[in-house]
Parts: C-alpha cells; sequence; structure tokens
C-alpha cells in the first residue's frame, strides 16, 4: 500500500512538474509573434487570434452575417439551429449579430443571458463569430436610443449620470464575464458601440453632442470595460453611418488607435434608389479599407441590406459587387435582421431573391459557418486559405452535381 501511496505522490509531483514548466501566456508577446497590436494589450489568446485570422480572410475573402439569425425568422421563432439564411443555403451565416439592448429591455433577464451564453457557445464551437452592437436607452431620461435629449456630456467624467454609466457598463462587462465556453474560456466578442453616430437618430449622434465628447465617451467606455472591470475578450469596433466621402470626414469622431481594432460602415441608403449608389458604397469602403491597411485594423462593412430585397438579384449584382474590387479589404459584411414580411434583409423560403442569394453563397470570396477554418485555435496561414478555397470548389461540384440536367 506504501508503494501505491509513493507512486501516487510522485505521479502528482510530475504532473505538478510539468505545468510547471509550461509557460504562461502573455498576450503582448502574442501580439507581437503574429504582428498584431490589439486595444486591448491583454487580450486572450482567442480574441487575438480572431483578429489575426479575420485580418488574414480579408485579404481575399468576406464573411456573411446576419442580424438575430439564429433568434428567429419569417414565420418562426426561438427554433433550436434554425435560420432562414440555413434553410436557403444548408448553412447559418458565419457571423452573428446580437444587441446588448436587451439588458435593459428584457424582463426575464436572468433567462435572457442564460440563453445568449448558450447561443454564443454555440457559434462559437462552430468556429462562427459573434458582434454585439448597443441600441442603449437615453441614460438620462429612461427613454429609448431614439430619444435625443442631450446625454453624452452628461454620461462622460464631469458629469451628472457618469456613475450611472458606469453601471450600465458594469451590465455589459458582467455579461462578458460570463461569456465562457465548458472549459471556462472566454468567448471573443466584437462589441460595436454608439454605432451610426454621424447621424442624428440616437442621442449619441452628430447633432447632440461635440467630437470631443463622443471621443471622450468611446475612451471612457474602453477603458472601463479593459482596464477596470478586465474585460478581455472584446474586439471594439468603430461603425458610423455612410454620411462621410472623405478620410478626414470619417475620422471626425475617431477616438484614437489605442481604443479601436475595427473600423467599419453601415450602409443601407446607398443601396436605395435615392441613395448616392452603387459607386459610391465601393468608394467608401475604400477609405474605410484603405485605413485599417494603413493602421493594422479590421474594416467592415458592419451593417447593410435592402429592406424586403425588392431585387431578385441584388445579392450578385448589388452586395457583392459593392466590396468585389482589388481596392477594398473587408473582414464581413453583415445584413439585418428579418423581422417579418415587410421588414426582412435576407431571403427565406419562397423569397424572390432566394436562388440568387444561393449564387452569391457559392462565390469563392463568400464564407458561411461552413466554410469557416478553426478561427479561435489555430493560426491562419496562405495554405489555410487554399484550403479554403478547395473546400469551397467542392462545395460547388456537388451543388451543382444535384442539379438536373436540363
Amino acid at each position: 500500500m506504501r508503494g501505491v501511496f509513493n507512486n501516487f505522490i510522485k505521479l502528482i509531483s510530475a504532473v505538478v512538474i510539468m505545468q510547471a514548466c509550461v509557460p504562461a501566456y502573455n498576450s503582448i508577446e502574442f501580439q507581437k509573434k503574429l504582428n498584431v497590436k490589439l486595444a486591448d494589450s491583454s487580450a486572450t489568446k482567442e480574441t487575438v487570434l480572431l483578429f489575426h485570422n479575420l485580418k488574414k480572410l480579408s485579404e481575399t475573402k468576406v464573411i456573411f452575417g446576419h442580424h438575430d439569425a439564429t433568434d428567429y425568422g419569417i414565420g418562426w421563432r426561438g427554433d433550436k439551429d434554425r435560420s432562414d439564411v440555413k434553410s436557403i443555403v444548408g448553412s447559418h451565416p458565419a457571423l452573428f449579430g446580437s444587441d446588448f439592448g436587451f439588458l435593459a429591455w428584457d424582463r426575464n433577464l436572468e433567462q435572457s443571458i442564460e440563453n445568449r451564453i448558450t447561443k454564443l457557445r454555440e457559434v462559437y464551437e462552430r468556429n462562427g463569430i459573434t458582434t454585439f452592437c448597443w441600441h442603449y436607452g437615453n441614460p438620462v431620461t429612461g427613454g429609448s436610443f431614439y430619444d435625443t435629449t442631450i446625454a453624452v456630456r452628461k454620461i462622460i467624467p464631469g458629469g451628472d449620470y457618469y456613475l450611472k454609466y458606469l453601471s450600465d457598463l458594469d451590465k455589459i462587462a458582467d455579461f462578458a464575464k460570463q461569456a465562457v465556453d465548458t472549459n471556462g474560456t472566454p468567448i471573443p466578442i466584437i462589441f460595436r458601440p454608439f454605432h451610426e453616430f454621424d447621424g442624428e437618430w440616437f442621442w449619441w449622434g452628430k447633432p447632440h453632442c461635440t467630437p470631443d465628447e463622443f471621443k471622450e465617451l468611446w475612451r471612457t467606455t474602453v477603458t472601463y470595460l479593459r482596464d477596470k472591470r478586465g474585460v478581455k475578450n472584446f474586439i471594439y469596433a468603430f461603425s458610423p453611418d455612410r454620411k462621410f466621402s472623405t478620410l478626414e470626414q470619417f475620422l471626425e469622431r475617431y477616438p484614437g488607435d489605442e481604443y479601436v481594432d475595427l473600423v467599419g460602415m453601415d450602409n443601407y441608403w446607398d443601396f436605395t434608389p435615392d441613395g448616392e449608389g452603387l459607386q459610391a458604397v465601393t468608394d467608401k469602403l475604400k477609405i474605410v479599407s484603405d485605413f485599417a491597411i494603413a493602421k493594422s485594423k479590421l474594416a467592415a462593412m458592419t451593417e447593410t441590406g435592402l429592406e424586403s430585397i425588392p431585387d431578385d438579384t441584388w445579392w450578385t449584382d448589388r452586395l457583392y459587387k459593392s466590396f468585389n474590387v482589388d481596392t477594398v479589404k473587408i473582414a464581413f459584411a453583415m445584413v439585418w435582421r428579418n423581422n417579418d414580411l415587410k421588414h426582412h434583409y435576407a431571403p427565406y423560403p419562397g423569397h424572390p431573391s432566394a436562388s440568387n442569394f444561393v449564387e452569391f453563397y457559392h462565390k469563392d470570396k463568400i464564407l458561411f459557418e461552413n466554410h469557416m477554418p478553426k478561427i479561435y485555435s489555430e493560426v491562419l496561414t496562405d495554405d489555410s486559405i487554399k484550403d479554403l478555397d478547395l473546400k469551397k470548389k467542392i462545395g460547388l461540384m456537388k451543388y451543382l452535381s444535384s442539379k438536373p440536367l436540363l
């Protein structure tokens, strides 16, 4: 018995020694090794890998995203492993949009948090990506995000509602800390606060605060989450609407490189008959893309779409053409939600644009969830991209072979 006990002690000692010999993860060194620099120098390994791999993919690929894709669709709500997108092409989108606004408006908050973290885990395990915007109700009046009563100057340091703002950020930080996989590893999230800030419709919009006030709000937000609350699994995304035509206009409210990881653009208007047209979309994406390349940031079309998709070939003839140029390098393009028959941005079974969406899905450049590599555990290389290309070609061949001969 003593011999068995001694052997057990030796085994335990060996395990302890082996663990002691494993070097601790150092985010700064890991970021240097991958030649990236996130706003958070202490970001988790999985978050750094996501950033690096999105940059690598954006050289030749564009990930397709859909807001609230698996939460509800046309004629259904809350079904497990369902999306309108999957009903058309057999795969979920690779990027899933969500909204931290639920932290204020959901009545059964505890259950809602549990449900959203479950979805986060499922997406993460499938190598999908989750991004959260924040339709944040006016913290001064308690009204909606469309209540444009002056608020920004009152919630930044020195303002009467500063502590109220920090308490609302605490809710996001608490969620981020709970957002872990089954092994306790924090799940990376692309956090996109105060979007479309160059418009006038939100209380954080251009007419309702000065550039300096907005910058202070952004820096306060990142600093509090990152440095005070220790959130290490966020990629911070800066996304105005399409109301710019020069780099100077795009950067009017930019808070600084140390507070931003991803730069993007929300653009619905230019796809409408009253908008500036397809070339304007491309030109603005080029401004975003060029800046991202110069600053080693990610670029994206953070929100877009054409409500109800009245153009049957919109996916290939409009959306795809807007970024399928050598001068635009974006990581993803995300369309808005499918709420009902009048308010939807992705096709559903029976929609007139469904067949064109299948054509869009098979484009070499486009990635859906079933195309995604192991973005949280492997460093993507040129060979990884070749494997993706081969996977896409095989998928297209299988699809074509399944079609009846005319």
